[in-house]
């Protein structure tokens, strides 16, 4: 009758775990995974930065952390934040912390399950994110699920003295309907 919300070919959605900070400690010390993840200066976090795991929710951020259906091995994380419901649009980001994970579905599986759960359960109309011009992988999953390349901030980004894009990325109900 519905369509599952948090169970995709691969990924789960699940609720963050206080247990699951020591694995994104880890993964922050990884400055591949870093500069992938975000545009800000990269650092190692201690366990106290992921406090929040487990914390109430609240009405303009929606966080998940990724389990695998085989073995339920923490990978990543998928979050739609800055919910403006007047308008309908949130921003959406999405990590795989775990390298064996990355480049096999699993990102797109996840994709897939957060743009459902925005259209079909939070009823959003827009869903954005961005991403760093040099993230070609994210760029192609991006693309596949539907998001449309809306705009640029030039040489926004600045990593060892040399400057990348950040590339702005869209997708509205209707078009991920259309899919």
């Amino acid at each position: 009758m519905f369509t599952a919300l948090f169970t995709g070919k691969l990924v789960r959605l699940a609720a963050p775990l206080p247990e699951d900070r020591e694995s994104f400690v880890v993964w922050s010390q990884r400055d591949d995974y870093m500069r992938l993840l975000d545009d800000d200066p990269v650092r190692p976090l201690a366990h106290g930065s992921f406090d929040s795991f487990g914390s109430a929710p609240n009405d303009h951020s929606y966080y998940f952390h990724l389990r695998t259906l085989d073995g339920d091995k923490l990978i990543g994380f998928v979050v739609l934040f800055n919910t403006k419901w007047a308008s309908g649009s949130a921003e959406m980001a999405v990590g795989i912390g775990e390298p064996a994970y990355r480049g096999h579905g699993y990102g797109s599986d996840a994709l897939g399950l957060i743009l459902n759960y925005a259209f079909s359960e939070l009823n959003l109309f827009r869903v954005g994110l961005s991403v760093m011009d040099y993230n070609t992988a994210a760029i192609k999953a991006y693309e596949r699920a539907g998001f449309v390349l809306e705009g640029r901030r030039r040489q926004m980004v600045l990593r060892e003295g040399q400057r990348f894009d950040l590339l702005l990325y869209g997708i509205t109900r209707d078009e991920w309907m259309q899919r």
